[in-house]
């Protein structure tokens, strides 16, 4: 994914300098550094070039994410670390409490808070533009394949399976969209996707304070789709749907007349927003380095996204025992790290 999170520097190239690129492999970290007009220096070690960097994009296995953060924190260097944040609640803790003592910026890389369709889709929600919401449906159905050697296949690596890789992100956006969870349930095989360790497909239904209700399917083993990534929140006056391969958000309701047994052919379709080919990593990038420059607090914030894997967390820990997962007591908006 190098070459990728190096296109997200495209808009800050006017206030930031590239010094250096660090892979254990030479040869990649080569590539990714001919991408910029400065050719940084490439190294294999990350400890080296500290001395050289003020900020770290921090983009690797999941059970590297604490040991590194923790290490450029302790130097006295920003971070955006890639999500999630890390593999366990006292990673986690360690990696706010020394981003606090030391004074530095941590940033989680959620990029979809970033997407210009899923701020409308919020602002919309917010806004009760077409009502309450009492339904929230996401769909992430994508092929994703490794050899089962590969670090992205073993749970204790990823930190999970495919909920905790990919659906952190969706768990994240519900939470910011709905609020608080009440109880909820996951549901997790690696049926059809034989190369994970643990569940390659999931199903997570939440129940939120306000009564409306969160659905998340997500998949790596979809060799089809038509939903592809498909958001939908259904309100009293219609339904809101983001469909992210088509780059726009769309409304679809206010029938004049309802026939009972028929599917409200008459239902207008209105689009709300249009934006296709959006980079979210490069608003995401933009934003990190206004908060250090300015001292604000990142929108992807290190104890938002904490609070989201203690969600996932307790999911995956009732799965285990056959329950429905009791989400009221996680301090979810009211943690306090002092």
């Amino acid at each position: 994914m190098a070459k990728s999170h190096a296109a997200r520097m495209n808009k800050v190239l006017e206030k930031i300098e590239i010094t250096a690129v660090v892979d254990i492999d030479l040869d990649r970290a080569q590539m990714v550094a001919e991408l910029f007009p400065n050719k940084p220096v490439v190294h294999k070690n990350y400890e080296e070039i500290l001395d050289h960097v003020d900020a770290t994009l921090v983009v690797l296995p999941h059970h590297l994410h604490h040991p590194v953060t923790i290490k450029c924190l302790n130097e006295g260097k920003h971070v955006l670390v890639e999500k999630p944040m890390a593999n366990t609640e006292r990673e986690c803790l360690e990696m706010i409490g020394s981003a606090r003592r030391n004074d530095r910026v941590l940033m989680v890389g959620y990029c979809m808070r970033f997407h210009p369709l899923v701020l409308k889709f919020k602002e919309i929600l917010d806004n009760k533009i077409f009502g309450d919401v009492f339904q929230l449906s996401i769909w992430t159905e994508q092929h994703t394949q490794r050899d089962p050697s590969n670090w992205m296949c073993k749970a204790k690596e990823v930190g999970g399976g495919q909920f905790f890789s990919h659906g952190c992100h969706y768990i994240d956006l519900m939470l910011w969209m709905l609020g608080n969870p009440m109880k909820g349930i996951h549901l997790g095989t690696n049926r059809c996707t034989p190369w994970m360790e643990r569940e390659g497909t999931s199903n997570v239904c939440l129940e939120f304070e306000n009564g409306a209700l969160g659905y998340h399917f997500g998949t790596w083993g979809a060799r089809g789709t038509r939903l592809g990534y498909s958001f939908h929140a259904h309100c009293e006056k219609g339904m809101v749907e983001m469909q992210l391969e088509k780059g726009r958000v769309v409304y679809l309701g206010d029938v004049d007349k309802h026939v009972p047994g028929v599917h409200d052919p008459e239902q207008k379709e209105i689009i709300l927003l249009e934006k296709k080919h959006a980079k979210p990593t490069e608003i995401e990038m933009s934003h990190f380095i206004e908060c250090i420059e300015t001292g604000q607090t990142p929108l992807t914030d290190a104890v938002s996204s904490f609070e989201g894997l203690k969600v996932i967390w307790e999911l995956y820990n009732a799965e285990e025992k056959n329950i429905v997962a009791n989400l009221q007591g996680l301090g979810l908006g009211s943690t306090n790290f002092d």
